[in-house]
């Protein structure tokens, strides 16, 4: 998966085979370490890690760039940081 060259630094999280709802947990904290317009990659496990961590995150007002799910066990998201106002 490829990012804009011009996107801000972009972080990245691990969170294969962590469980529901620990993963969300992981993903907002990191994101509140970040600064507005961050790009955050997170590979999950495939199924409901990956359905509801993307739900929750555009509940919250971020923008799921992308999903790469190319992998069979797991996928990919990338991830904008939005400010909620």
């Amino acid at each position: 998966m490829s990012l804009p060259e011009n996107a801000p630094e972009a972080h990245e999280l691990d969170l294969r085979g962590v469980p529901c709802p620990l993963n969300f947990v992981k993903v907002k904290l990191l994101l509140d370490k970040v600064v507005d317009g961050a790009l955050v990659r997170v590979r999950l496990d495939n199924g409901e890690p990956l359905d509801s961590v993307r739900e929750s995150l555009r509940a919250e007002g971020h923008e799921v760039v992308a999903v790469d799910n190319t992998a069979s066990s797991y996928s990919c998201l990338s991830i904008r940081k939005h400010s909620r106002r």
